[in-house]
């Protein structure tokens, strides 16, 4: 037996009652006689996927041998037929467990056969059994089986869990598009509690052990009860269900209704004689597309487009993909450009305006300038890719907006500080959801010209992850060779950067790769020394603030003594941008000062400071006091600019090891270790004891632990400070030194020459040994500072400590203190000792 949608049943019940089989058969036969011990014999009907309630008449489709059989003798003997669920309808031949022991007593008609060569009968429920025994299996079942009869009385509390279910079932027939009306006007007529419970769960589209559960409920109001509350959880799908049909049918009656009023505007149009609104937008398209200056390839490609498009429906969502590219075809820029304005005295004095120092950077734009006036309108010359080098507050993206204006040129900026997807660079594929071009394309779209200054700030940020490796798709934009065919996946056709000046800025060059580096002309920007500070302060950065502030009309004064102590005090960077911070914070005290009426000082001398700005955060640089055993000075690079830092040694009876502290990286440990080595590889030359060196533990301590600190550049710092230690000569403490040692005691150059020779100025240092291949980063140096410091070129280590260490004290001093830094030891008696 298969189970039956509500069509085919319905088709079916008719079919039966059209051939007069009914009501006779149906009706007339009698339910089987109760034996002595209460019970039934009947054949059995298997059903699949179907479960039969009493009162109720419904066609059941038969298949199987076993089921025909078991009709055909019920027909012949007027007999009903007891009819149980299946418990896996898979099963084609059903043994006894896998039927439900509760079923339907039931009386069939006359088989009909069907088109499929299926047989079919109409059923007519009358009560339910349970199966006692099965009587006979072959030819088909038998079984004996027990009627369970039910109790007929209502209260009024049966009455009230009726209407309950009757008012729920009517609220499932108005939702439920699957059942008919005349379903709940039969059950408005039914009086029998448990005939109504099985109406209802008939009706609904139930699982089979759901429906099985309620033929197995023998009690009617526990019965009602239960379909009770099927019908609560159907109803709240059915109006869940009807809830989405409705918001579905809004919006699709909602586009039905936008598509006819679209069509109607167009034939009211046509009829005006405005023509088609989308034939005329893309004629528009397609005048633009001609009108843009496209190389000949890429018009092609937009054409081809535009043909794409206007064979697409107007509801096509392509449409919006395909319009986009053309759009942004249109506005890219392919030939407007501006005229680049090559009047050098101009740039010259708009760059000094806005800019103090930084004349690599002036010059080099300079020179573009005027290769470009002498080469007239060729487009033979070759766009500059500059990179600004330098500490942060340095001035190098406010210098690239300066060189922009002084070239009339349009200034485009894109910050690469943390971009890690490739897409960012050269675009997303039209096939993604949402893909936009990269942000070079849309940097041009935005500049309009074909020769913008391009600023890519903070090169040096960009990182990498599974999303590609930026950098590696900068390389094609940074080269002059390549960028006039960059590529970019949202275009899909090549742009030509060759007329646009790029300028990057990094803090450090280290992140770069070598092919993009080798792409770059770099410009380092060296930090502001305190002279270059007061004059930037006192030319951009206290009257911009006067001004942000409203103290203009009062002619508040800083000093130059004024602003020497900020930098000294408050501040501690390469650039100027915390100066600018400080000036901003004093100009804000003294504006709070005037809005409340009190007294605010016009000239701010450095003893206001302290009252506006609270103690000073940083302490000046200092050097040592007095001449010292095992205490050298080294100078040092930081980003912030220059730094001196003292290099101590101490001697202790031991094994010989070296012990170094202070947060230092690998590079200074090794010259530390290369150092010490060379003066043991030449312990006589220096006049050392070699047997001391075994027998003493050497601790180097550079101060101030919690800052890291790397680089070789302190090794000959540190060579002093070991030979000082072990010899007992002092070092100069006017000497600051810088230089990179070797094993053989070669002194190698170094980097931030600059910077170091003005901090030792700073700090009052009278004489600075550095290397003799830094000869020529002397040049760069203020004349001031070439003319106030002793500068002392060294190649080998004995230089250094000819010019660093003082004469060996003489044997019958009193003081007989040696190798002591930062304490005292005392020299013993022993000769041993004697001997250092």
């Amino acid at each position: 037996m298969r189970s039956l949608n509500s069509q085919t049943r319905r088709l079916l019940t008719d079919l039966a009652a059209s051939v007069g089989e009914r009501s006779d058969p149906l009706y007339d036969l009698e339910e089987a006689k109760v034996d002595s011990q209460g019970l039934i014999e009947c054949p059995l009907l298997p059903l699949r996927e179907m479960v039969l309630y009493p009162h109720m008449v419904t066609p059941v489709l038969i298949g199987r041998e076993r089921s025909l059989d078991a009709i055909a003798v019920a027909n012949q003997n007027e007999e009903t037929i007891i009819a149980a669920t299946q418990r896996d309808s898979s099963q084609n031949d059903p043994e006894q467990e896998d039927l439900y022991k509760v079923g339907t007593e039931i009386a069939v008609g006359r088989m009909l056969r069907m088109p499929d060569g299926s047989s079919s009968v109409v059923a007519q429920g009358r009560r339910r059994v349970e199966i006692v025994e099965y009587v006979l299996t072959e030819p088909y079942y038998r079984v004996r089986a027990r009627p369970m009869e039910e109790a007929t009385s209502q209260t009024a509390e049966t009455e009230a869990l009726m209407r309950a279910v009757l008012t729920l079932f009517e609220k499932c027939v108005q939702l439920d598009r699957s059942l008919p009306e005349e379903a709940y006007i039969f059950a408005m007529n039914v009086d029998d509690p448990g005939w109504l419970a099985d109406l209802t769960a008939s009706s609904l589209n139930l699982e089979l052990a759901e429906r099985q559960a309620v033929l197995e409920t023998f009690d009617p109001v526990e019965r009602l009860q239960q379909v009770s509350s099927l019908l609560g959880k159907e109803l709240n799908l059915l109006e869940l269900e009807d809830k989405i049909h409705t918001q579905v049918k809004q919006k699709v009656d909602r586009g039905q209704r936008e598509f006819y009023l679209r069509e109607q505007m167009i034939e009211i149009q046509r009829e005006l004689g405005e023509g088609d609104p989308l034939i005329q937008e893309m004629v528009d398209l397609r005048q633009n597309i001609t009108a843009a200056g496209m190389p000949e390839e890429i018009k092609q490609r937009a054409l081809k487009e535009l043909g794409r498009l206007t064979k697409m429906q107007p509801l096509t969502p392509e449409i919006v993909v395909v319009r986009s590219y053309l759009d942004v075809l249109l506005e890219l820029p392919w030939q407007r450009a501006t005229k680049d304005t090559l009047d050098l005295n101009y740039a010259k004095e708009m760059l000094d305006s806005c800019h103090y120092g930084l004349s690599k950077a002036k010059d080099r734009i300079l020179e573009y300038m005027a290769v470009r006036s002498l080469a007239g309108e060729k487009n033979t010359i070759v766009q500059p890719i500059l990179c600004f080098v330098g500490p942060p507050g340095t001035g190098k993206t406010s210098l690239g907006r300066s060189i922009a204006e002084a070239l009339g040129r349009r200034f485009v900026r894109v910050s690469l500080g943390g971009v890690r997807d490739e897409a960012e660079i050269r675009g997303h594929r039209r096939t993604y959801i949402g893909a936009l071009p990269g942000r070079i394309i849309q940097a041009m779209r935005k500049a309009g010209s074909i020769n913008p200054l391009f600023m890519l700030d903070e090169i040096d940020k960009l990182g990498q992850d599974f999303r590609g490796d930026p950098s590696s798709a900068l390389l094609e934009v940074l080269d002059p060779e390549q960028n006039c065919n960059f590529s970019d996946h949202y275009l899909e056709v090549p742009y030509d950067l060759s007329n646009v000046m790029f300028i990057t800025t990094a803090n450090y060059l280290g992140p770069l790769t070598p092919a993009l580096e080798d792409r770059l002309e770099v410009i380092e920007f060296s930090g502001y020394v305190e002279e270059d500070k007061v004059e930037i302060a006192q030319r951009f950065l206290v009257p911009r603030q006067l001004g942000l502030n409203g103290l203009e009309q009062y002619n508040l004064s800083f000093p130059s003594a004024t602003i020497k102590t900020i930098i000294r005090e408050y501040t501690y960077e390469a650039g100027v941008r915390n100066l600018e911070r400080e000036v901003a914070n004093v100009c804000r005290k003294v504006a709070r000062t005037r809005a409340e009426g009190k007294r605010a000082p016009s000239r701010l001398v450095p003893r206001h400071l302290q009252r506006l700005l609270g103690p000073p955060r940083f302490n000046n640089l200092e050097t040592e006091s007095q001449d010292e055993i095992g205490v050298a000075t080294s100078l040092a690079w930081t980003i912030s600019g220059g730094d001196i830092s003292v290099i101590e040694v101490a001697l202790l009876d031991g094994k010989g090891d070296l012990k170094i502290t202070g947060q230092v990286g690998e590079v200074m440990q090794e010259s530390a270790h290369a150092a010490l080595s060379h003066l043991r590889s030449r312990s006589t030359e220096f006049s050392i004891n070699r047997k001391i060196i075994d027998k003493t533990d050497i601790h180097l301590h550079i101060p101030e632990g919690a800052i890291p600190k790397d680089g070789p550049s302190a090794g000959i710092t540190i060579a002093t400070a070991l030979a000082s230690a072990f010899t007992g000569r002092k070092v100069r403490r006017e000497v600051g030194m810088t230089g990179e040692i070797t094993l053989r005691g070669r002194v190698l150059p170094v980097g931030g020459v600059k910077e170091k020779v003005l901090t030792a100025r700073r700090a009052g240092l009278k004489t600075v040994i550095m290397p003799k291949k830094n000869e020529k980063d002397l040049v760069e140096l203020p004349r001031q500072a070439r003319r106030e410091l002793n500068f002392v070129l060294v190649e080998q280590l004995d230089e250094v400590l000819q010019a660093a260490l003082l004469p060996r004290p003489k044997r019958n001093s009193t003081n007989k203190t040696t190798m002591n830094t930062g304490g005292t030891r005392k020299k013993t008696a022993s000769k041993e000792r004697a001997a250092t």
